[in-house]
């Protein structure tokens, strides 16, 4: 079958919650309760081991095909407008967040700023001196939450667009 990221990932996600379903059920069955001198044949949940773990191994099997298809496809794949695969931008995009965070930051600062007194009744001001250009980090900041911007928006277009060929039962 051919699918895009996206629908991998949907397909991931049922999968997983097949086998949840799969596994809760088993916890409910494979063990009851039956008071004394009841029949534990009429409260007998149906439960059968041998078929449990068969579809139990199918499923899992079917996971670890998907999720090898997705890794193949992420680290070959290269993103238009980037010179990176997929896997490598999934871990440009954490980067440049953590940049922009600590950029806004830094281009929220004053260039003085009143510092916190460090004793009750001291009469000791504290001033804190920005050690860097102000405005260079508000370039930067604006720069690099472009860049983002820009990488989300080609990684989307990929996860929507880009075809993979995945061979499951």
């Amino acid at each position: 079958m051919k699918y895009t990221s996206a629908e991998v990932a949907k397909l991931l996600r049922k999968l997983n919650e097949e086998v949840e379903n799969l596994e809760d059920q088993e916890v409910k069955r494979r063990q009851f309760n039956a008071a004394l001198g009841e029949d534990v044949e009429t409260v007998r949940p149906t439960y059968d081991y041998a078929d449990t773990q068969r579809k139990l191994e199918e499923l899992q099997a079917k996971i670890r095909t998907v999720k090898h298809a997705l890794n193949c496809f992420n680290s070959t794949t290269e993103v238009p407008g980037f010179d990176m695969t997929i896997d490598q931008l999934l871990v440009y995009i954490p980067q440049l967040s953590r940049r922009k965070q600590k950029l806004a930051m830094m281009s929220s600062c004053l260039p003085k700023e009143r510092a916190k007194v460090s004793g009750l009744g001291s009469q000791i001001i504290d001033y804190r001196y920005a050690n860097y250009d102000i405005e260079v980090a508000k370039d930067d900041y604006q720069s690099v939450s472009d860049e983002l911007a820009k990488a989300q928006t080609a990684l989307d277009l990929v996860n929507t667009t880009m075809i993979m060929e995945i061979e499951i039962d």
